[in-house]
């Protein structure tokens, strides 16, 4: 086994890279729906979902940096190309959504996205002892999940 400078297994962590950067390409698609939803939200719950998606597209931009420098910390090479993050994501592509209930079910379903593959970061970091990635991602699941619970009641579910 060979171990890296942070004391983890390299194969391991190499894994974990490859997982992260595909948690990174998933939010960077997140993140530019937001934008689009913030943009182009209309009707009467306009000034409440405006600012609402503007918090989340700035909090997504915050986790977006933390994921690239997580990378860098394993000692990868983060995905930084427009390219690579539609190769590699799996949450939905919003295009010209300005209904209410429609981007809001679209943001709940992209969150959704993001915890399956949080929770497999979670397992691999935890077999892997990295505390680090560990940690990062138990924040993100656990403030997603509320974020969850806050929408579907939003939306009557």
């Amino acid at each position: 086994m060979s171990i890296s400078i942070l004391g983890l297994d390299k194969k391991e962590s190499e894994n974990l890279v490859n997982k992260l950067n595909g948690l990174l390409a998933n939010f960077q698609v997140y993140y530019q729906n937001l934008r689009g939803l913030h943009w182009n939200i209309k009707g009467k719950n306009f000034f409440e979902l405006h600012v609402k998606f503007e918090e989340f597209y700035t909090d997504s931009q915050v986790k977006i940096d933390d994921i690239a420098e997580r990378i860098l910390t394993l000692q990868g090479k983060p995905l930084h190309t427009f390219t690579d993050y539609i190769e590699n994501a799996t949450v939905p592509v919003g295009k010209d959504i300005s209904n209410d209930v429609e981007a809001v079910n679209l943001v709940v379903n992209s969150l959704s996205e993001l915890l399956k593959i949080e929770r497999e970061i979670l397992d691999l970091s935890d077999e892997a002892n990295d505390e680090g990635t560990n940690a990062m991602m138990s924040d993100f699941i656990s403030e997603q999940e509320k974020t969850i619970w806050m929408l579907n009641s939003w939306l009557g579910n």
